[in-house]
């Protein structure tokens, strides 16, 4: 696993899979690196993208100034959420992409984010 921001200065040519309800966001970049970010779903859980805020096309084919995650983590009556906010910004403007994850307290809710050698697409 990486961290999101190793994004920062890559430029992205192609997004896969970015709508709200996805489970797997992929990032193709100019360099032909490729970056998953996803949540292997386990039992009584469950994380997603929630919510997208800006434009996707102001990402692409513009150097990523800024690649930041902050997350939020809290207690519900079943158990527990996760709110992680990924903002990525170019000079064309800003995108975050919220996901969401809830379970009952004893599974992850973590996305994770890796570098991936080859993708058939």
């Amino acid at each position: 696993m990486i961290e999101f921001s190793e994004l920062k200065g890559k430029t992205l040519t192609k997004i896969y899979g970015l709508s709200v309800g996805s489970e797997e966001v992929i990032f193709h970049c100019k360099d032909n690196s490729k970056y998953k970010m996803f949540h292997i779903r386990d039992c009584c859980e469950y994380v997603d993208v929630n919510e997208i805020h800006g434009d996707i096309n102001d990402l692409l084919d513009t150097e990523i100034l800024l690649a930041e995650e902050v997350t939020d983590i809290g207690d519900i009556a079943i158990g527990s959420y996760t709110w992680t906010f990924y903002k990525l910004s170019t000079i064309k403007g800003d995108v975050t992409i919220k996901w969401y994850g809830e379970s009952n307290g004893y599974y992850s809710e973590r996305v994770d984010i890796e570098k991936i050698a080859w993708l058939n697409i």
